[in-house]
């Protein structure tokens, strides 16, 4: 019975297809650490790859809204979602606070200013998820006007995953290790979603 039920849901899940967004490009100014050692998008790249990994190793279609040689404009990213109708959007980021180093720390998931329900149940599995594995401070769920989040018509949240002005967060941000502990996190909460 066990054998049947797994086949199922593997079955279910090769119909899934998501976006995973690794938030800004290469060449953004300004998404950066004080101490210019860690651009944003290294960063979100890093964990978009790998939950793209985990992701389909489960099934699921992963297509990603980013490029690694240009600054993929937001406008393209959600043309993208819409157009290929994807069943859920998670756009992933470093966060910053000013452009000094400061104490601000820990994780934050965001929802459009007036979410589905689906992507707050989303962005609650994730937001615990990366609580859990990360052990970082937990900023709680948020809502935010970002056009990915605002004008993309399926389930979205965007994650940030510790500060970049935070000289211990910056460290974590730069470690393989933290970026496979939010990588983890993030599939976890969405395939919790989704099953």
């Amino acid at each position: 019975m066990l054998e049947g039920t797994i086949l199922i849901l593997n079955c279910f899940l090769q119909e899934k297809k998501i976006i995973v967004d690794a938030g800004h490009g290469p060449h953004t100014a300004g998404k950066r650490s004080p101490d210019g050692t860690l651009r944003e998008f290294m960063f979100n790249e890093a964990v978009a790859i790998r939950v793209k990994k985990l992701l389909t190793a489960e099934g699921l279609t992963v297509i990603f809204s980013h490029d690694n040689s240009r600054d993929v404009a937001l406008s393209e990213r959600i043309s993208l979602a819409n157009k290929l109708k994807v069943d859920a959007f998670i756009s992933i980021h470093a966060n910053a606070y000013g452009t000094d180093w400061n104490s601000a720390n820990g994780i934050e998931t965001y929802t459009c200013l007036q979410p589905s329900k689906a992507s707050v149940i989303m962005a609650t599995h994730v937001q615990q998820a990366l609580q859990m594995r990360t052990y970082r401070k937990d900023r709680g769920i948020k809502k935010g006007n970002f056009a990915v989040l605002r004008e993309t018509t399926m389930p979205a949240i965007l994650i940030e995953c510790g500060f970049m002005t935070n000289i211990e967060e910056a460290k974590l941000l730069k470690s393989t290790d933290y970026q496979q502990q939010c990588a983890q996190a993030i599939a976890f909460g969405v395939l919790c979603c989704l099953t």
